[in-house]
């Protein structure tokens, strides 16, 4: 993993490992404070689902901003873990940096 810890065992770097720039089309909630998971349309036109249950930086980046990026289309960066199976599990979020 990358990054060293912040406060409060926030992690003040993105992690090591692949990430994906792209815009979000989905976002799986029950409410603000409820998000589950997002489907992003990756620059390269894949579409990738990606679970939060693993988000080191949702203080900084709260998984409810995700609605907003939604309804936007203002691109995200996605650090992640596939997990095998097809799941992959966003690790930290960012706004991504122009085109």
């Amino acid at each position: 993993g990358g990054g060293a810890p912040g406060p409060a065992g926030t992690v003040a770097a993105p992690p090591d490992g692949p990430s994906v720039d792209g815009v979000v089309i989905r976002v799986d909630s029950a409410g603000l404070a409820k998000v589950s998971g997002f489907t992003l349309r990756a620059d390269d036109g894949r579409t990738l689902q990606f679970a939060l249950a693993s988000l080191r930086n949702g203080t900084a980046f709260p998984p409810g901003h995700l609605g907003e990026h939604q309804a936007t289309s203002q691109r995200i960066r996605v650090w992640y873990a596939d997990t095998g199976g097809g799941q992959l599990d966003a690790l930290w979020l960012e706004d991504a940096p122009p085109s």
